[in-house]
């Protein structure tokens, strides 16, 4: 079953922190089976808290999502996201 990562930028602590995530993440991406489906385009927020904007990737099930998620290579990149920005993200199977 597929499964979505969401993450959702809420606001930017560090430019130059986060600036270092992106690249990163795009490395860490490389041997791991995912789809960008969204990543900060356009945004017509309805609900909530004001946010910056979101991600969200598709993998092929919740292992893909995971391995990737957990492997060196986005963990390292992982901690220039959240000295950068205050985030929230989550996995969801699809139906």
């Amino acid at each position: 079953m597929s499964t979505y990562f969401v993450m959702i930028r809420e606001h930017t602590i560090d430019p130059a922190s986060l600036a270092e995530y992106g690249p990163r993440a795009a490395l860490a991406a490389q041997g791991h089976s995912l789809k960008p489906l969204a990543a900060y385009g356009a945004l017509d927020q309805v609900e909530g808290d004001a946010i910056e904007g979101a991600v969200v990737l598709e993998f092929p099930d919740m292992a893909a999502a995971r391995a990737w998620y957990d492997s060196p290579s986005y963990q390292a990149a992982l901690k220039f996201r959240h000295a950068g920005s205050g985030s929230k993200a989550f996995f969801i199977e699809g139906v």
